[in-house]
């Protein structure tokens, strides 16, 4: 590509990232040259400011024509700016997290690196949702996990941080390899890395030896992909990762990684599988055939996270198989395969960064206080901060999935979708249904503590003003949603058309 080829590419589609990267350096460049003694939490602030403006940049492409540059490598469609919207919200509310974090074992020390390894990791997940190639895809990956397993243990004289970090690079790194194995098999194939060239490349396959190669790597991909999404039974590293991380890592690996996993999920396997035959031009996909498999996968994340849980006596190990169970509701969605999987998808990954980010500040600044993250310790919260422990509340009904919340709206988008498929998948919408009633006893285990039982410790609690923002926004997001859906429903469908940009 010439100089001047290269100065003619509409590079503006890049705004986001790029105001994202340079925020970044400036960031580095910040920490090298401030004092010592200079409070790093001006970095955390700034970092905020430069993701609301990239937000702003996204929405300001909202409506706008699918367009790519450097030869499809990289695209802005409907699809890219929804999910990128939730990114760079749910990062924002993780660094609102950031900068009220205050541990006692002294993490301060490494708080400069905490705001742009994070950074760092939100970029590359933008990046994942605006690929359009298998390479590009594959380096959004790597960018969005390296600085997660920084993050996972940079509290570095904290054995359980050690851990959780060890774990997470052992299964990150495994898990990547399987899919860049299977990513392998498919360029075989095909010659091509772009995704739109594999999916009319593999339209016609038709050679048997092919399509067994092609299950191959599609059975290779959503194993190492299975592991990014903790879902069963390759959630293994999730719960010691989420126990020994510090919060807010713990609260970004939740929400803001697990979308970026759908992301690349829904990229890679309806692109290049939702359109490979199995026999000759017109025949049923891969991805059609797959289904039963898939579903078992959705039905053992559903019910090993669910059911765990209920044995769990610390916070963090218990919304780490929350965590795991709700991947499992987002499978069953992916797994039905309808019109309005991708609306379902998005619904329910905006209600959970809301609920679940809300939890997470609670239990940060109970947690903190306390020195120890055992369930016990919200015994009595509602009479030391009523506030908390009303928030808390609604939270958790709306991770319950209880009517009048954003939970039970997205709970409800998905089990009607795997009704009304076709064939219906009726016995995986049954096992929804019974993972979310057992999902009630330690979601509600946790508000017996909070409202029923006593404090051990009557002191109140000081609420810094990063978590009464990531509080506002989760409880009346979560309200607001669940009582009228419409108004990010009616957002989606009229202003962006996922369904017929995802394939152009």
């Amino acid at each position: 590509m010439s100089l001047e080829s290269f100065q003619q590419l509409n590079w503006s589609i890049m705004t986001p990232e790029f105001l994202i990267l340079g925020v970044i350096a400036i960031l580095v460049l910040m920490d090298l040259f401030m004092p010592k003694h200079m409070d790093r939490k001006m970095i955390g602030w700034i970092g905020i400011v430069a993701i609301l403006a990239a937000m702003v940049a996204t929405a300001s492409m909202v409506g706008g024509p699918v367009e790519s540059i450097l030869h499809d490598t990289f695209r802005i469609d409907s699809f890219a700016l929804a999910f990128k919207l939730l990114l760079l919200g749910g990062g924002a509310l993780v660094l609102f997290l950031a900068v009220s974090y205050e541990p006692k074992d002294g993490v301060e020390r490494y708080q400069a690196e905490f705001y742009y390894l994070f950074m760092t990791a939100l970029l590359g997940a933008m990046l994942m949702t605006s690929s359009g190639d298998l390479i590009t895809l594959y380096i959004g990956l790597e960018l969005l996990s390296i600085p997660s397993y920084i993050l996972a243990g940079i509290r570095k004289f904290h054995s359980q941080s050690n851990e959780s970090a060890m774990k997470y690079v052992i299964n990150g790194s495994i898990s990547s390899a399987i899919t860049l194995f299977g990513m392998s098999y498919v360029y075989g194939l095909t010659g091509t890395t772009n995704l739109l060239d594999m999916a009319s490349k593999l339209a016609t396959l038709s050679d048997s030896n092919h399509v067994y190669l092609l299950t191959l790597a599609f059975l290779m991909i959503v194993v190492g992909l299975g592991f990014k999404l903790a879902a069963a039974p390759f959630h293994m590293w999730a719960p010691d990762v989420y126990q020994g991380a510090p919060t807010p890592v713990t609260a970004f690996l939740s929400v803001v990684s697990k979308t970026a996993g759908f992301v690349i999920v829904i990229r890679i396997l309806l692109t290049v599988f939702g359109f490979a035959a199995t026999d000759g031009q017109g025949s049923i996909p891969i991805l059609y055939n797959m289904q039963n498999y898939l579903a078992v996968i959705a039905a053992a994340t559903m019910i090993i996270g669910n059911v765990v849980a209920l044995k769990q006596t610390d916070i963090k190990r218990l919304f780490a198989y929350s965590s795991i169970a709700h991947a499992g509701y987002l499978l069953v969605a992916f797994t039905a395969l309808t019109p309005n999987m991708f609306y379902s998808i998005w619904f329910y990954l905006l209600a959970y960064l809301l609920m679940n980010l809300g939890a997470f500040a609670i239990i940060q600044v109970v947690t903190e206080k306390a020195g120890s993250t055992k369930i016990t310790e919200f015994a009595g919260l509602y009479r030391r901060s009523p506030v908390l422990a009303v928030s808390m509340g609604i939270l958790l009904i709306s991770l319950a999935g209880f009517p009048g919340t954003a939970g039970f709206i997205g709970k409800l988008n998905i089990f009607l979708g795997a009704l009304y498929a076709e064939p219906g998948h009726y016995l995986l919408a049954s096992i929804m249904i019974a993972a979310t009633v057992v999902s009630y006893f330690y979601y509600f285990g946790i508000m017996t503590q909070i409202f029923f039982r006593p404090a051990a410790d009557n002191s109140k609690f000081n609420i810094p003003f990063g978590i009464v923002v990531v509080l506002l926004v989760a409880v009346v997001g979560s309200v607001l949603f669940g009582i009228l859906p419409n108004i990010a429903f009616d957002f989606l469908q009229n202003n962006l058309d996922i369904i017929a940009d995802f394939f152009k």
